[in-house]
């Protein structure tokens, strides 16, 4: 019945650790819920007072535009420029996206022929190798390892990849590892990409959530990195707008123009009214952001030490809201946790091969369930 590529696809991750969690629940644990990467934080008020206003204008009722609103474009734009210090041409270098995914899981589409190779990251966020399935292309995982700070080393990557190649998914700060770019590595990444004829995609949806004073660049303040590249953006956990469905895609001009020209052919763009609110987040005060940094970091510091007092090997991440712990076993890790404790954690082999012997934990529940966790944690015998 099913197309042969659907046999090449896994089931996807955070939908399968729903359905154990589910079926915990329906036995009546109280679970913990680390897995999935969704904020627990509500949207803040001026967003939400924003939707409801556009909502009652009967000129958003109708289809949105493609690209997006232009008020919207421009608002991106001014946030690049204010935050990254990155000038973008609001009609030519910026899309509105149904969040990051939806970029990531359709630009293969347009730059990727049958056998042609993507490099992306291992681990990695899963849609980076799905996307590229569904386009008829091959991945080569690149492997990030604590040694190089969880940075791929392009000169790993095989001669015969490199010349078939077409595309290279890159993500920082990075989920799931929690790692930040270093100085020179997305210098070095822009010279490879020039000198190999490769388009960069950087996912950067977790910019903003940051600690102890760090910054996250864009990919698009790189010199030359405008020549080779797009960065997907998301206002998903910036904002604790993941339900909401909005992001961009911004940086070379053809290269977003291709992105476009699927999305044309596929869907019928974002709701004009949820882009109204988008530019009440990206154009309104940016203290709520700050305090939303301010819970997690509280919470990283509760996961951390908790767990460092219990012997594991944990450091504690400058940016993303997750915690990448090494484990001996991560399936039978993250098993015996929600069988026996009722705790949800991803086992990093989920996120390829390059994951397995780590589990993540997503800082996404109260500083009091986190505590919880702890304790059950701690009742597990040896």
């Amino acid at each position: 019945m099913y197309a042969k590529r659907m046999g090449e696809l896994p089931p996807y991750l955070f939908a399968r650790i729903d359905e154990l969690k589910a079926a915990q629940i329906a036995r009546g644990v109280d679970v913990i819920d680390f897995g999935v990467g969704d904020p627990d934080l509500p949207t803040p008020p001026h967003i939400v007072d924003a939707l409801c206003q556009a909502a009652q204008d009967p000129r958003n009722h109708h289809y949105p535009s493609y690209a997006g609103l232009e008020r919207y474009r421009v608002a991106v734009s001014g946030w690049y420029a204010a935050r990254f210090g990155v000038k973008l041409d609001p009609k030519k270098e910026v899309l509105a996206l149904m969040g990051s995914k939806d970029g990531i899981a359709h630009i293969p589409e347009a730059f990727i022929n049958p056998g042609d190779y993507v490099l992306a990251p291992s681990p990695g966020y899963p849609v980076y190798r799905t996307s590229t399935l569904f386009a008829e292309g091959k991945i080569h995982e690149m492997r990030l390892l604590p040694e190089r700070n969880f940075l791929p080393d392009f000169s790993a990557v095989p001669g015969d990849i490199v010349r078939k190649a077409r595309l290279v998914f890159l993500n920082y700060p990075n989920n799931p590892t929690s790692a930040i770019t270093l100085p020179g590595f997305f210098e070095e990444a822009v010279d490879f990409a020039l000198d190999k004829d490769l388009i960069i995609i950087h996912d950067n949806a977790y910019s903003e959530i940051a600690y102890d004073g760090y910054q996250a660049p864009s990919f698009l303040s790189t010199r030359g990195a405008m020549e080779v590249s797009v960065e997907m953006h998301s206002l998903s956990k910036t904002y604790n707008m993941t339900g909401w469905r909005i992001g961009m895609a911004c940086g070379n001009a053809e290269i977003v123009a291709g992105l476009s020209r699927v999305k044309t052919n596929v869907d019928s763009g974002v709701f004009d009214a949820v882009q109204h609110a988008a530019i009440a987040a990206l154009s309104g005060p940016q203290d709520c952001v700050r305090e939303a940094c301010r819970i997690y970091e509280e919470r990283r510091d509760a996961l951390v030490s908790g767990l460092r007092s219990l012997g594991y090997i944990v450091s504690p991440p400058k940016a993303t809201f997750y915690v990448w712990m090494p484990v001996d076993d991560c399936m039978q890790f993250a098993a015996r946790l929600l069988n026996e404790a009722g705790i949800v954690v991803t086992p990093g082999i989920g996120f390829g091969n390059g994951g397995d012997g780590y589990v993540r934990f997503a800082l996404t529940r109260s500083t009091e369930r986190i505590r919880e966790a702890i304790e059950r944690l701690e009742r597990l015998s040896p």
